[in-house]
């Protein structure tokens, strides 16, 4: 299991992005959360348990809210947080 920080940067505060991504995270049993930043960008920490998970989770984040538009996905490999939920944070 690894933990995963990524920055999604496009049209994705004010348009259902954030409750998009936790809702569908949920459905597929990722444990993490997503929040706002103050420069524009949406944060999403997540536990990924294999390459395969992994593209999924940036699948679910590409797709996004029928409001939103990704322009760009950053991520990286952060050391291990355990979540047990994911969640919205403010």
């Amino acid at each position: 299991m690894k933990t995963y920080r990524f920055l999604v940067s496009g049209k994705v505060q004010g348009v259902w992005y954030r409750k998009f991504v936790s809702e569908n995270a949920k459905k597929h049993n990722f444990k993490g959360y997503v929040k706002n930043l103050e420069d524009g960008r949406v944060e999403a920490v997540a536990n990924i348990e294999s390459p395969e998970r992994l593209e999924e989770f940036l699948e679910l984040l590409k797709e996004g809210s029928p409001f939103s538009q990704v322009e760009k996905i950053e991520y990286e490999e952060i050391p291990f947080i355990e979540f047990h939920d994911f969640e919205i944070r403010y």
